[in-house]
């Protein structure tokens, strides 16, 4: 067990049920189709119309639920079983499940992924049984809609924001995994070849963009290293983040970034790189033989990273305090190898 998380999982759920909670603002990706379609946040969206936007409250429900499961003696369980109890009831989610089916661009591929591992954590809390079973019409609309992009889908999104598509597919794939579903899982993998597995000296020195909360590459590496054999994922990891110096123990080069001005919603986008980098990296590590040479190199550069961006939890503004304390959850997990459970995945 992590001994920094465990320190800071009070101030996780405080954070999250203080999100939760917060109806306004609220940045609606709702598309107005007439003079009386008439909306506010708790009408579209009872279950996730907190936290500044869909996705965001989405895995601000993931947090509490990881919480309530891994570190309940550090959290006040009461509070945070009211509030979930107050959201993952069965009709919020059926209206929920009916927004996304009714309107299947909604949230994709990024809301999606967090909804399908929201119900994978629900599944394994020891608490979580009337959640999961809330959760059901909702873990079962989104592999449908994904099999339905999957195949329309000509080429993979490769920015750092919430369109990445090997970032979702991870999280996808995680949730699949836990839920059984090989159907789904299949389609991920053969997906991820076909876009992936050919790609080689990424040019990682180019990241990130102004507003990047994840990095391109790093989601790509980690995407890989669920679907690749692990005997050839070190080879591929070779030949696709060549080390910045040539050298075969270093880092690959990455550039950290601080905000000019940690107000801007954007620009706070920075730490929750620093946090998503951090996390993939030692994930990316543990999928490396014990002797290779970048394990020390990545779970360093991870540390710093962490170090670096945990200090925006508490000193940033709602724009920033509204989606980060899970990336600050998985930068610190003892397994930060899948989002939806402890259980590592099958390669």
């Amino acid at each position: 067990m992590s001994d920094r998380l465990a320190e800071l999982a009070g101030t996780l759920a405080e954070t999250a049920i203080r999100n939760i909670r917060t109806e306004f603002p609220y940045a609606s990706q709702h598309v107005t189709t007439g003079p009386d379609d008439t909306w506010r946040p708790r009408r579209l969206h009872p279950a996730f119309g907190g936290a500044y936007d869909w996705h965001s409250c989405v895995h601000m429900h993931w947090l509490l639920i990881r919480l309530r499961t891994d570190y309940p003696q550090w959290i006040e369980v009461g509070a945070v079983e009211a509030v979930l109890g107050e959201t993952l009831t069965s009709a919020a989610i059926r209206v929920e499940a009916e927004y996304l089916r009714a309107h299947p661009e909604f949230e994709r591929p990024y809301g999606w992924a967090w909804a399908s591992v929201l119900a994978a954590a629900a599944d394994r809390c020891p608490a979580g049984a009337r959640w999961s079973a809330a959760l059901a019409p909702l873990a079962d609309a989104v592999p449908s809609l994904a099999l339905g992009w999957l195949d329309r889908t000509p080429e993979p999104v490769r920015h750092g924001t919430h369109a990445n598509t090997a970032f979702a597919l991870s999280l996808l794939l995680d949730a699949a995994h836990a839920r059984g579903d090989e159907t789904l899982a299949a389609r991920i993998r053969d997906r991820a070849m076909d876009w992936y597995r050919g790609d080689r000296d990424y040019p990682i020195g180019w990241e990130p963009s102004g507003q990047d909360f994840l990095s391109a590459g790093l989601s790509e590496a980690d995407l890989m290293r669920r679907v690749l054999p692990a005997d050839e994922f070190p080879a591929w990891l070779t030949g696709f983040l060549p080390p910045a110096d040539g050298g075969p123990g270093r880092s690959p080069g990455l550039r950290p970034v601080v905000p000019l001005d940690p107000g801007d919603g954007q620009q706070s986008h920075l730490y929750g790189l620093g946090l998503s980098r951090a996390w993939q990296l030692r994930a990316i590590a543990a999928a490396l033989p014990a002797s290779d040479p970048r394990v020390a190199s990545f779970r360093t550069g991870a540390a710093a990273e962490t170090q670096r961006c945990l200090g925006a939890l508490t000193h940033g503004s709602f724009l920033t305090a509204h989606w980060l304390a899970s990336f600050a959850f998985l930068a610190l997990a003892d397994d930060p190898g899948t989002v939806g459970s402890d259980q590592e995945g099958t390669r």
